[in-house]
């Protein structure tokens, strides 16, 4: 997590898979992003093969399934997400306006003001939310791309 911005930081976590991040401060400063489910676009064959599942609304929508179904390992801890082809961040350009939502974290017991989770407003992927979004009584926090 103290790499160069851009950079994959893959841990294994509660001895049952992998989490990644992309780290998004300047080398030396630990911050990341933890990429918690995606939205299958391409590939979707393959990550079923590699999570053993055949539901695609369950094969990514949390932190352990979709490292799972992209096959990240450990290995590619410190991959440049900028520059490599084997674990890349992509512009798909063909993907309709969306809302983004903001809440607190799922799975924290501290930081629990913190607005550090973004979700893409009714996405089927998403991981499920417990409770009311940040903001939805007084402030709303959602922001449109």
């Amino acid at each position: 997590m103290f790499g160069k911005p851009g950079v994959a930081y893959v841990y294994f976590t509660y001895g049952m898979y992998h989490c990644l991040n992309i780290v998004t401060e300047p080398e030396g400063v630990p911050a990341a992003v933890l990429i918690r489910a995606v939205e299958p676009v391409y590939g979707i064959d393959k990550m079923m093969k590699f999570r053993g599942r055949k539901d695609v609304r369950n094969l990514t929508n949390g932190p352990g399934k979709l490292t799972m179904a992209f096959n990240v390992t450990k290995e590619l801890n410190g991959i440049d997400m900028t520059k490599d082809d084997i674990l890349f961040v992509s512009n798909y350009d063909k993907y309709p306006k969306f809302e983004i939502r903001v809440s607190s974290r799922i799975g924290i017991k501290v930081g629990l003001d913190k607005p550090w989770r973004f979700y893409i407003k009714d996405n089927p992927y998403v991981s499920k939310l417990r409770g009311r979004p940040m903001g939805t009584r007084s402030k709303n926090k959602s922001a449109k791309p």
